[in-house]
């Protein structure tokens, strides 16, 4: 089955492919999921309703995560070398008496020795009266600062903002609640460049692919508020600058989660209210998390077609290592030559006019200035492999009309070989990057435990190197036909 496919934000959006757009794979059904958090090599979420999803890589998704208390929407977080998961245990649907609890654990595999939870404590309530409802908990552990920060509520009331304590997982007694947004809910706070940010869901929920759900933000310089957008509204009057909204048939996104993967490496979790392809079921969606101007937005999943791969650190674009074919035709229009004939259209180069001249065996890649030619045109596609990354498939380069692959050596190089084996250094990892750009990085280098990433050393020659955000030999454009 084919899945959502899309390019980078530097990518012409011009380009039209026909394709089915999903969003994880396996069994992703859950809905008002946690960030995700990993644990001893694997991914968990826990949803409304108890119990959650596992996956091995990031990509492929089934039940059977475990959470104690039911309730709705929760958090998770690893502090120190514990997990702390937040529930809302009622609240919701117009009933404003509602309580959120918070309970630890010591590992969040349910087959682990040392699986179980501690007895949950409650940290925020609702009295049905004031205009909140005590729901929706999302938890920022401030890396400026160190404390605790937990956000709740709905769109019935105000959003609002406490103190907990990050040994405990208790409410600190002398912190009062603060309210900092209105008109949304299922929120959740993010640190940056000495700003915070308040990503909330606003829309309506519940109603499958009629559900309205988008993620909006405000930041502010203090964690108190107050939460402005781009034009400075207040998250207090309705504010909010738009990061997520629905896409094809991925309908109704919500539930923001933030993970840092590495410098330059960050992604959002969240569900879509109604996944078409997938029955309308609520699904889980992971997309790469962009930063533009100094807001976040959401970024894409990579799209299959066929691309010039763009070298960011001077534009040129990766290719065979072959040598040239002129095309048909010299210099026309100058040089006293009469311009009253007729014009007719030059055929561009095609690959049966060039392939023949490429050798049979192995060819090295090499960066050279781009012309469309046939040795610079790359398809890509999802691997017929049943592995990923947290948040996509592993993809399939090669010469397009071509099974010519590009594959990773053991001398950390970049070749091609002349047919796809489905061999993991044939298999490449696509990761959008915080600024738009990508990296791309092989499955596995043979004979090294190194993780490498395609790279530019000089002008002209590709290799795979430690991936550096910094640099712009590690970053990659894709230009589509």
């Amino acid at each position: 089955m084919k899945r959502m496919k899309i390019i980078s934000i530097t990518v012409l959006l011009a380009v039209s492919i026909t394709q089915i757009v999903i969003a994880q794979v396996g069994k992703p059904f859950i809905h008002d999921p946690s960030t995700i958090v990993e644990c001893d090599g694997k991914y968990y979420t826990f949803g409304t309703g108890g119990g959650g999803l596992i996956s091995e890589d990031g990509w492929t998704w089934y039940g059977g995560g475990v959470r104690p208390g039911g309730g709705a929407a929760p958090d998770a977080m690893k502090i120190g070398d514990r997990y702390l998961v937040i529930y809302g245990a009622t609240g919701g649907g117009g009933a404003h008496r509602g309580a959120i609890l918070t309970m630890w654990n010591k590992t969040l595999d349910p087959k682990s020795p040392d699986f179980k939870y501690s007895e949950p404590v409650v940290v925020a309530t609702s009295d049905g009266y004031e205009e909140n409802d005590a729901i929706d908990p999302g938890l920022m552990l401030d890396p400026n600062t160190g404390r605790l920060w937990l956000t709740y509520g709905t769109y019935f009331g105000f959003l609002r903002l406490i103190e907990l304590d990050p040994k405990t997982g208790k409410h600190i007694d002398s912190n009062k609640p603060v309210d900092v947004a209105i008109t949304c809910e299922a929120s959740d706070l993010v640190y940056r460049d000495g700003w915070y940010y308040l990503l909330a869901t606003h829309g309506s929920c519940c109603d499958g692919a009629n559900s309205t759900y988008n993620i909006v933000v405000g930041r502010s310089k203090k964690i108190t508020g107050p939460y402005l957008d781009n034009v400075g509204r207040d998250m207090l009057e309705g504010g909010g600058k738009m990061v997520a909204a629905t896409r094809g048939g991925l309908i109704g996104p919500g539930h923001f989660g933030h993970m840092i993967l590495e410098k330059g490496v960050e992604k959002m979790s969240l569900h879509y209210e109604a996944d078409l392809e997938q029955g309308g079921r609520s699904v889980l969606g992971i997309l790469p998390l962009l930063w533009k101007d100094g807001w976040p937005l959401a970024g894409e999943k990579f799209k299959e077609g066929t691309y010039e791969i763009e070298s960011v650190r001077r534009g040129y674009g990766l290719e065979l290592a072959v040598d040239f074919t002129r095309m048909a035709g010299g210099p026309r229009g100058f040089g006293g030559q009469a311009n009253n004939e007729p014009i007719k259209p030059v055929p561009p180069q095609e690959l049966a006019d060039v392939s023949k001249t490429w050798p049979a065996g192995n060819i090295n890649a090499r960066i050279g200035d781009y012309m469309g030619r046939p040795h610079q045109k790359w398809t890509i596609t999802d691997a017929p492999d049943t592995t990923g990354y947290l948040g996509g498939p592993y993809y399939k380069i090669v010469i397009a009309g071509t099974d010519r692959a590009l594959a990773a050596t053991a001398n950390a190089e970049v070749i091609t070989v002349p047919a796809f084996t489905g061999a993991p250094e044939q298999l490449w990892r696509i990761d959008q990057l915080t600024d738009g750009t990508y990296r791309i990085m092989p499955k596995v280098v043979p004979n090294s435990g190194k993780k490498l990433a395609l790279a530019s050393s000089g002008d002209s020659t590709p290799t795979l190197a430690e991936f550096d955000f910094n640099s712009d030999n590690s970053k990659w454009n894709f230009k589509a036909y």
